[in-house]
Parts: structure tokens; sequence; C-alpha cells
């Protein structure tokens, strides 16, 4: 039987076997919110006070009893006991040892179980704004590409064929535009799912003392207290929602790797990473792999899971706490390690990244990508669009067999395809770049005009 004093103790004859302690314990993982929880143990120990719960002599000495203990963990002195069953069983215990009994009357009228999630939701408030900042950060790099890759053109591909031709900055854009979507849903945690606080809400009913918990929402930054003690305790909404804005933000992320690496290959050809951001092969001494962008592309799996797994987790549990929930935190803070060297891995990555623009430029020449802006000239001139389509069609089949692009087509070929009597337009990927006027669309102006909403959007943030 493992010693060592418990929180609930006085119900047992005898401490838990070592194998359940080890089952039971947490600390090794929760550890990581000693701030929080000494922040929390703050705001509840001066609201005992001001409600006339404690008297002002302990709560002075519960204040720097937990000043001490900061001090601790700071500095990495803070000496763990086989009985701190997690992060707050080793706070308070220390306390107990520095202060006594004032130490003993910190938990009056709270629970672990409000705690916990106190805690939680403290730790997530710091994380979410860390990595909105961080999103903030890649959105930045990618615009400073993009601006300076406005007139650089590349194949826009549909089921990973040659489409259209688009401009880099473009392209490069539309992972600006998810970006922005990415920070308003970080931006939602942060505004909806972490504006209540649970604490003082108790083990499942609340608690048999006049407390303020409007006065601890407060002094927490929360906007007001949890509605439903029940509710407080038995929810993980808050982490749920981060997971799925984490997982959404990975699957962006995963969908630009994804890219990296195959415009890396030299059968592509359109990037050139650095040095800083790729490996080489233990056996092939001319390898140059990119690694940073694969692993981008990896990560996605990963947060996934951990949303998976939290919601698995919640779905089955009746009201209101209990035990398993103590797995959350493994999803959460696997999510958050997650995304904290992702982010700025991808950001250092497109930073130094080169753009290959006479490779992309090459790629869109000596094709058929101007097919749509040939139909569309049929339209103006007054076809109707599918005989337009139909007609373009059979001068591609031509062209192909005859293994040319578009622009070298020849009299018999365009005679063959109904348009002899047609006065062909430039089919040049510029021209066809530019063509594409309508708002959102890849014309230098519209790009242009994208570009500026998009930083003005992200340099508010």
């Amino acid at each position: 039987m493992s010693d060592g004093p418990r929180l609930w103790g006085g119900r047992f004859t005898g401490g838990p076997a070592e194998a359940f302690d080890r089952l039971n314990a947490s600390l090794a993982v929760d550890a990581r919110m000693w701030a929080q929880d000494i922040v929390g143990s703050r705001a509840h120990a001066r609201m005992l006070v001001t409600s006339g719960v404690l008297s002002a002599e302990d709560g002075r000495a519960i204040l720097e009893g937990l000043a001490r203990v900061e001090t601790e963990f700071r500095d990495g002195t803070f000496v763990a006991q086989d009985s701190d069953e997690d992060i707050h069983t080793a706070v308070e215990r220390r306390l107990t040892e520095l202060v006594g009994d004032a130490g003993r009357r910190l938990h009056t009228g709270r629970s672990r179980n409000d705690q916990v999630a106190t805690d939680v939701l403290l730790y997530l408030r710091d994380a979410v704004d860390r990595q909105g900042a961080a999103i903030g950060a890649l959105a930045h790099v990618l615009l400073d590409q993009a601006e300076r890759h406005v007139d650089t053109l590349l194949p826009g591909y549909t089921h990973l064929q040659r489409a259209q031709p688009v401009r880099l900055a473009h392209h490069l854009g539309a992972y600006v535009q998810m970006l922005i979507r990415d920070h308003r849903r970080f931006g939602r945690v942060s505004d909806d799912s972490l504006a209540e606080s649970p604490l003082g809400a108790g083990a499942l009913a609340g608690v048999g003392f006049t407390i303020d918990r409007d006065q601890t929402a407060v002094d927490l930054g929360f906007a007001r207290p949890t509605a439903n003690s029940l509710d407080s305790v038995a929810t993980r909404d808050a982490l749920a929602d981060y997971l799925h804005a984490a997982a959404t933000l990975c699957v962006h992320v995963s969908r630009l790797g994804e890219e990296l690496v195959l415009w890396a290959s030299e059968e592509v050809g359109f990037v050139e990473l650095s040095d800083a951001f790729t490996s080489g092969s233990s056996m092939l001494p001319q390898k140059k792999n990119p690694d940073a962008a694969e692993l981008a592309r990896a990560k996605v799996s990963r947060v996934v899971a951990d949303y998976v797994g939290l919601q698995g987790l919640l779905a089955k549990l009746p009201l209101a706490y209990n035990k398993d929930l103590q797995e959350d935190k493994h999803f959460l803070f696997d999510a958050v390690d997650t995304l904290d060297v992702l982010l700025p891995a991808l950001t250092g990555m497109l930073g130094e990244a080169r753009f290959c623009t006479e490779r992309m430029a090459a790629a869109c020449q000596d094709g058929y990508m101007a097919a749509t802006d040939l139909a569309d000239h049929l339209v103006r001139a007054g076809w109707p669009f599918r005989r337009a389509h139909e007609a373009v069609g059979q001068l591609v089949r031509a062209c192909l067999a005859r293994g040319v692009g578009l622009a070298d087509a020849n009299a018999a070929e365009i005679a063959t395809a109904g348009l002899a009597d047609i006065a062909l337009p430039q089919l040049s990927a510029e021209a066809s770049a530019e063509a594409k006027i309508s708002f959102g669309g890849t014309s230098r102006a519209r790009v242009r005009e994208q570009l500026i909403a998009a930083r003005a959007e992200v340099a508010r943030w």
C-alpha cells in the first residue's frame, strides 16, 4: 500500500494499492498546470475572505504560502511526493506544509471537480491566445510571399491535372483565407467556450457556503460563472471546441504540406526549401528531403484522433463528474503540444522557401489551359456555351493527336472544330489569368485587392 496523506483518506482504513496508485495518478500529465492551479487558488482564497468564510489572517497566510509554492515551481525546486495524485493535490499538500491549518481551509467551498475544470480552462485560454498569434505569424509569412509573386504564374489544378493558369499570389492567398477562418474559430473558442467559470460549483450540487462566484469569475478573467453546477463539472465542451478548431487548422496545414512536398520534387520543381527545414538521407548522399512539409502533412492524423478520442470519452458518461474525465488532458495536451511545434516550423519553412518562377512559367506554356478562355471568346461572339465547349473540345482532341498545344493549332484542325471563320484570341497564360476579373478571381487587380483585404484582416489580430 502506498503511504502518504490523501485528500479523501478519512473514509479509508489504508492507502491505495501500488498498482491502483499508478493507474490513478495524473501528476506526470497535469503538472504543467501548476501556474493555473495557483492562480485559481489565489482567486478562491480572496473570494473566501471577502465573503467572510475565511479570516483575513488565514487569507494572508494562504496567499503568502502560494507565493512560495509558485517560486518553488518556477525555480524547479518543488519536490513531489508519492501521495501527490495530481497537481491540485501537490499544491495543496505543499501549501499545508508551509502554512498549516490555513492551507487546510483553502478547499472550503470548492471540490477538485470544479477546481480541475477551472484550471483546464485557464490553461486552454493561454494556449488559444498563444496559438492564435502563431496562426497570425503564418498568415503574415504567406502574405509576404504572395506579395512578392503577384506576377508569377503557375498551373492551377483540379483532380491534380492542369486546369487554368493562376497567380502564385492567388494560390498562397487561398491558404491565407483558410487561416483567417481558423483564427476566427480560435476566437470563438476564446470568446464563447471559455467565457464561463466553473469555480465554486463544488463536486456537482453547488456548495453550502455563501460564496461569490461572480467575484472569482471576474478575478480570473471570465465573463460570468457557469449557470448549472452539474454541467459545470461534467462538460468539456471548451476542449471539444478547441480540438475541433485545431483539427480543422491541421487539415489546412496538411494540404499545404502536401503541395510543398509535391512542388519540391524534381519532377515538379516549383519550390526549393531551405536547408534549415529539410534533411538528408543516411544512405543517399544526394538527397534533400522536405521533412518539415511532410510532418506538417502528417500531424493532422494525431490532432483529429485527439478530437475523436475526447468526444468518444465524453459520449458515454452520465452526469456529473466521472474519473474518466481525467483522460481529457491527454487529448488536449497532445494537440496543444503538436500545434506549438508545428506552426513555428511551418512559418519558418515558408519564410525561407524560394519559389522557382521560371519552372512555374514553363509549366503554363504549350498546353490546353486556355481552353476555357477560347470557349468564353466564342460565347462573346454569340455562341451558346455548350456549343462552344464542344467545339473547343474537338480542337483539343485534334491538337492532342498531333502533340501540340492550342496555340499551335493549324488551319485544318481549326476548321475541323468549326472555328474557321472565328478570329481566335491570344491564348497565353498571362492573358488567361488576366481575364479572370470576377470578384475573388486571379486577375492582377483582383489578386491585389484580395491581398490588401487579407493583410488588413490579419493586422487586426
